[in-house]
Order: structure tokens, then C-alpha cells, then sequence
């Protein structure tokens, strides 16, 4: 038997002479950064239209710049300021260098009305002291007291502390309806002011009660047009689409038309006899009139999974079942409603998610009662930079809602098993 100590192994050569397994690493690389650049201008599209708008709004809910670059030496001398007592002489000295910067450069104002947002009256203090203090001299701890007494107040220093921190929690607990005192404690804000909240909830079950209602108006739809012939069945969809060929706004504001007192509906039961002109029903302007315009605008969202999903069953399903003696009921039951589960799980979180941040509709006719989370988001990103802090707040607690939502329906039906077309 020949030995074969000694042999030397040759590596395997590609064509041009380089070893195989380093060819093929060579080519896997020319792949993998061919792939890349294929998604790379998609990658760069979502990172500039969503990642960073959403990273930016997120950062504006915490940072707080706006008081500590107004008083920028307070903010300094408060640092040590342990807040049990009325601030020493070092912090009223720098609160007089910032106002008298601040009246030239007129910014001493918006630092006021921050401030005078959770102490009222502390504006007209600060501006009333800031038009006098470039004639004062040391001691301005004196000064500050002889001008007004309220230079005293431990709420006032401490607000002002808390309010210099560049990073602050204080509109995320202002959007759950809580307050973040000047001393640093968190307490519930009294009932009189809690709307957010109760805005989140009416949010979700909205959401939840139209999800609900586009389920039984869709299912019996989507069935009609899979158990039709093509020709019917096409001519169904097209019904079902040609809403999404005329503008949102156009049929928001048909159901206003249609729905207010004076409308075709309440016209319509007055001339059945159904109502009298007295008993005329209010529908807009209320639950009632967003519930209804959004269900009329989301329900193709649910009919268009549903019935990508029953087309595909086959109709022998059932008659096979029924041959076996089970009662139609029990044979749609049992054999088709779980068939079509893909496509109900496909819609409800196409609606649900739609519904949860929609804007147009529930402020065209939502009036008081009807209104969303998202409409006052809305209202607050036309305000001051505070208010604007604070809608990135409710917005990033939405999103952070709706994640949430997604994952858990995600563990208990599986985004893998979803079919939406």
C-alpha cells in the first residue's frame, strides 16, 4: 500500500490562476455590495423621511434649551443652589446680568412667559424688574425683595431651576396628565385639566368601535363578491375602489351634508313620518358623525384583504362539509371563517392603525366630542415652542402605543401569517 506521507496538497486555482476559496470570497463580496447599493437610495429614503423626522421629534420632547440660553448665568448659580432656602446674593447678581442682556437682546420675554405658563403673573414681574434693574447696584438681593416681595417665593427659584435642565421628562408627564413640580416631585394634575388622557382612551376604543363596525360590514361584502362570477365580482371591486378616486376631504365633507340636521338624512325621516321637525337627529359634529365618515372611508381597507384571501378558497370546502351533515352555520363556522383569518388580521391592523392616527376627518366632523389625539397634536405644533415640545411628546407616546399594539398582535396572530392582496 503506497504511503502518502510527504504528498503536498495543491489548492484548488480558479480560472485566473487564484485559489478557489479566495475567488469565492472575492465574488460573495462583489455580491453582498452589489445588493447593498441596489437598497441602498431605499435605505436613504427611509432614513431621511422617517428615521430622522422621527429621531428629531423624539429629542424635541426632552430637550429644554430655551430657558437656560435666555438666563444662562441663573442657570449656572442655581446649580448649587440647594432650594431650601431663599437663593443666596450670587444668583440674584446673575439674574440682573441676564435681564439686562436680555432686555437688549429682547429675549428676556419668552423666558418670562415660559415661566408665567405654570406660575401666572410671573411675567409682568420679571419684565417689571427687568426695565429697572440696569440702575441698580449690589447688594441685588435687596433690591430684588424691595421691588417685590414675591422675589421670595421658593416655588418661583425652584420652577426656574427645573426649568434650566437641557434634558426634562416634564412634557411626557404633561401628556399623561401629570405634573412635574417645581420641588421635582410628580403628582396627578387636577381633574379640571386632565384631557389627555381621556383623549388617548376615546382615541382607542374609536379606533377599536370602527375597526369593529368595517368587520361586519366588509365580511358579508368580500364574501359576495368571491362567491361571484368574475364579471360581477370585478364590477363589485370597482364600487368598492372608486371611493379612493375622489379626494378625502370631498367625502368628508359629503357626510357633512349629509348628516347635519338640515341634511338629506334628517330630511329624508322627516318626510317618512319616522321623525318629527322637532326630533331632528344630531349625527355631525359629534361621535356619532366621526364614527360614521371614518368607517365609510377605512372600510375598503378591510374588504380589499378579505377578499384577496377568500378568492382563494375553494368553494368545494363548504359543500364537502355540509355533504357531511354539518349545519351551514357550523360548516362556515368551522371550515371557512378560519380560512379567512389572514386576510380579517390583515385589515384590522390596516384600520386600526389608520383610524388611531387619522386627523382630517374627526376635525371636519367631530366637533367637541369627536375629536382625536391626532387633532390635538395638530393644535399644539401651531403654538410656542413649549406647546410644540409637548406635541412631540403625545406624538411620540402614540407611536410608542401603536408599536406596542403591533408587537402584541404580532405574538398572538404572527405578521408572517397576514395576506394583504
Amino acid at each position: 500500500m503506497a504511503s502518502t506521507e510527504g504528498v503536498i496538497k495543491e489548492p484548488i486555482l480558479a480560472a485566473d490562476g487564484t485559489p478557489l476559496k479566495q475567488a469565492l470570497r472575492r465574488s460573495q463580496a462583489r455580491e453582498r455590495r452589489a445588493a447593498f447599493f441596489l437598497v441602498a437610495p431605499l435605505l436613504l429614503f427611509i432614513l431621511i423621511v422617517f428615521a430622522v423626522p422621527i429621531a428629531s421629534m423624539i429629542w424635541r420632547s426632552v430637550y429644554n434649551p430655551e430657558v437656560r440660553n435666555f438666563l444662562p448665568q441663573t442657570a449656572s448659580a442655581l446649580q448649587q443652589w440647594d432650594g431650601e432656602d431663599v437663593p443666596p446674593e450670587p444668583v440674584f447678581q446673575a439674574m440682573a446680568a441676564d435681564m439686562i442682556v436680555g432686555v437688549e437682546n429682547r429675549t428676556i420675554g419668552r423666558a418670562a412667559a415660559r415661566i408665567n405658563r405654570e406660575i401666572p403673573g410671573a411675567r409682568s414681574r420679571m419684565m417689571r424688574t427687568a426695565r429697572a434693574v440696569d440702575e441698580w447696584s449690589a447688594p441685588y438681593s435687596e433690591k430684588f425683595l424691595e421691588a417685590d416681595e414675591r422675589w421670595a417665593d421658593l416655588e418661583f427659584w425652584r420652577l426656574l431651576k427645573r426649568e434650566t435642565r437641557l434634558i426634562t421628562p416634564a412634557y411626557y408627564l404633561l401628556a399623561l396628565d401629570y405634573e412635574y413640580t417645581a420641588e421635582g416631585e410628580i403628582r396627578p394634575r387636577p381633574e379640571v385639566y386632565q384631557i389627555y388622557k381621556s383623549l388617548f382612551w376615546r382615541t382607542a376604543w374609536m379606533s377599536m368601535l370602527i375597526t369593529g363596525i368595517c368587520i361586519l360590514l366588509a365580511y358579508p361584502i368580500s364574501y359576495l363578491m368571491a362567491t361571484q362570477p368574475t364579471r360581477i365580482a370585478n364590477l363589485l371591486l370597482i364600487l368598492v375602489l372608486l371611493p379612493f378616486w375622489t379626494s378625502l376631504l370631498v367625502r368628508t365633507s359629503a357626510w357633512i351634508v349629509l348628516l347635519q340636521q338640515q341634511g338629506v338624512v334628517n330630511e329624508l325621516l322627516v318626510a317618512l313620518d319616522i321623525i318629527d321637525e322637532r326630533g331632528r337627529l344630531r349625527m355631525i359634529y359629534n361621535r356619532t358623525g366621526t364614527i360614521i365618515a371614518m368607517t365609510h372611508i377605512l372600510l375598503p381597507f378591510m374588504v380589499l384583504p378579505l377578499y384577496s384571501v377568500m378568492k382563494t378558497i375553494p368553494p368545494s370546502y363548504l359543500r364537502a362539509a355540509k355533504s357531511l351533515g354539518a349545519h351551514p352555520f357550523r360548516a362556515w363556522w368551522r371550515v371557512y371563517f378560519p380560512l379567512t383569518i389572514p386576510g380579517l388580521a390583515a385589515g384590522c391592523i390596516l384600520v386600526f392603525i389608520l383610524a388611531i392616527g387619522y386627523y382630517i376627518t374627526p376635525a371636519l366632523v367631530g366637533g367637541d366630542s369627536g375629536i382625536f389625539i391626532s387633532n390635538l397634536i395638530a393644535q399644539n405644533m401651531q403654538g410656542s415652542s413649549a406647546q410644540l415640545k409637548l406635541a412631540a411628546a403625545l406624538a411620540t407616546i402614540l407611536l410608542a402605543a401603536v408599536l406596542i399594539i403591533y408587537w402584541v398582535f404580532n405574538k398572538l396572530v404572527g405578521v408572517d401569517k397576514l395576506k394583504f392582496g
